[in-house]
């Protein structure tokens, strides 16, 4: 008993302050688990303002293609996702899962091209989720019961695969893009990409075997993982074998639907997920108001498109830095492990669309005041 006692606990990192003129109340967090080793989990928690027990909303983000970018993720990319379930009424915790971002432990999500790694993988990814519930349970400011896990792409899976033995309490799974990719090892020989779809179509099988929990999936049109035959044949293996789920065929999304669940997706996803909630009285009615934007004045000669751009800014979470050029060229990165990483982005993707480009905000404050 001491011992679950003792992963249970949440090291607090990062001094405890509000998000916005006491809207909403932001910290930073490291989630004791044996296997993320001494830095445990790296999380971050948003919730409304206010003296009672939000519900946990637990975001899980996906898996980059490049491994190397693994290391620069932060929770701070699903930082406006997070806001958005936070104006619903709930305590949503995003948590970096072993091997993402500053979460200690080895990767181990590696899935080609059998139903035994996908297993694997499912189960690996969802003991982090997992620990990341079991340190929530005993906060006075975050209740379990009537939570929901929201997951995209491998998010998505992990956040199925939770709903397999589901911890008491949760409610629902909301899942956007939802599945594994997977890369055949070099020197393999006699495997086809056929046999990851076989596989993945397998494991949702296998999932939905034992899951009972309410779901949300939700694919675009144009997903460059998932095809939407793909996802259609992975929504029938879950739901043969008693799965309940709903699936929205959302229409095509930017160049790739993969990232509906996205800022820029917002005034779409939100939608399906408020009916969704709505239909099973979770969360609130109706959203509470957005944190007021920092009072920041975008750079004079900017498109509307470069308005709206800096809007999004303004939006975003840290660390993050934009630039601009005399002839209304901009560039913006922002949710970045490293500041000057931020710099460095924004200055550059400017820079493919026009010269002379320098840094006109970092954070939420004037460059020039940043120096």
């Amino acid at each position: 008993m001491i011992r679950a006692a003792i992963l249970a606990i949440i090291i607090v990192v990062a001094v405890l302050r509000p998000a916005t003129a006491d809207d909403y109340y932001r910290e930073t967090l490291r989630i004791a688990m044996p296997e993320a080793g001494p830095r445990g989990l790296e999380a971050l928690l948003i919730r409304p303002a206010g003296a009672r027990r939000y519900p946990l909303a637990l975001l899980s983000h996906g898996a980059p293609t490049d491994p190397q970018e693994r290391p620069r993720m932060t929770p701070y990319g699903l930082y406006r996702q997070a806001i958005e379930f936070a104006r619903r009424g709930f305590a949503a915790l995003v948590v970096m899962r072993r091997g993402y971002g500053d979460s200690g432990g080895a990767y181990s999500e590696n899935s080609c091209c059998d139903l035994a790694s996908f297993q694997h993988s499912a189960k690996t990814s969802s003991d982090d989720l997992r620990a990341a519930i079991a340190a929530m349970s005993g906060r006075s400011d975050v209740t379990t019961e009537g939570m929901i896990a929201v997951g995209t792409s491998a998010g998505g899976f992990a956040s199925v695969a939770l709903s397999v033995d589901p911890p008491p309490g949760l409610a629902a799974v909301i899942s956007f893009a939802g599945g594994r990719r997977w890369v055949i090892p070099p020197g393999k020989k006699g495997i086809r990409p056929a046999d990851g779809e076989d596989a993945l179509a397998a494991a949702f099988a296998s999932f939905g075997m034992s899951s009972r929990t309410p779901m949300l999936w939700v694919y675009a049109a144009n997903d460059s993982f998932f095809r939407p035959d793909l996802a259609h044949r992975m929504f029938d293996a879950f739901t043969a074998g008693g799965g309940k789920a709903q699936l929205i065929n959302a229409p095509a999304f930017g160049s790739d639907g993969h990232f509906l669940f996205s800022s820029a997706g917002l005034h779409v996803w939100t939608r399906f997920v408020d009916d969704f909630m709505r239909e099973r009285d979770l969360g609130l009615r109706e959203p509470l108001p957005a944190p007021p934007l920092p009072a920041l004045a975008p750079p004079s000669h900017l498109s509307e498109q470069g308005r709206a751009a800096f809007t999004d800014y303004l939006a975003a979470g840290p660390h993050k830095a934009f630039a601009a050029s005399p002839n209304g060229a901009f560039g913006y990165w922002s949710a970045l492990r490293s500041l000057q990483d931020a710099k460095q982005r924004a200055l550059s993707s400017c820079a493919k669309n026009g010269a002379a480009c320098a840094l006109y905000a970092i954070d939420n404050e004037k460059a020039d005041a940043n120096r």
